[in-house]
């Protein structure tokens, strides 16, 4: 039941990422202009604008394989954690009034809708990343020999 449940977060944090990235991508320079008008520093838009969207594909490419699935689901939690946080202080007017970046269907959405998406997204990212760790945590059990002082096998106490 588990394995299913950080399957199916996996695949859904998959969608997420490869749209995020793809939705940047298809529009750069509408990317690249929102990312001017944050509150960044102004040597980060530029480099921000490829490292978001390949990060995103990255994690993507980690969440598809069984074996570097928990990266993925740490990097999507990590992300989805400052997305949040970013999300929050734009909401509470930290920032003053300022343009989201995000692509596609996210453009559409107002701060709050954002808040409770990428919070709700870091939550099941973080339950993925738990349920993966239990997954990958197997005990190997083997049988100990023991040996009586007198170099002969002895009985299992």
């Amino acid at each position: 039941m588990k394995k299913s449940i950080s399957d199916m977060i996996s695949v859904l944090l998959i969608i997420l990422w490869v749209y995020a990235a793809v939705s940047k991508l298809a529009d750069y320079d509408l990317f690249t202009d929102q990312l001017k008008r944050q509150p960044l520093p102004a040597w980060s838009p530029r480099l921000l604008s490829w490292a978001l969207p390949t990060t995103e594909i990255i994690t993507a490419v980690l969440l598809c394989f069984e074996r570097t699935c928990k990266y993925g689901m740490i990097a999507s939690c990590i992300m989805l954690a400052c997305f949040t946080i970013y999300t929050g202080l734009a909401l509470s007017g930290a920032y003053g009034s300022i343009p989201c970046s995000c692509g596609g269907i996210f453009s559409f959405m107002q701060w709050k809708g954002h808040l409770i998406f990428n919070a709700t997204a870091t939550i099941a990212a973080f339950a993925g990343w738990k349920m993966s760790r239990k997954e990958m945590n197997i005990t190997v059990i083997h049988k100990r020999k023991y040996y009586a002082h007198n170099g002969k096998e002895a009985e299992n106490p």
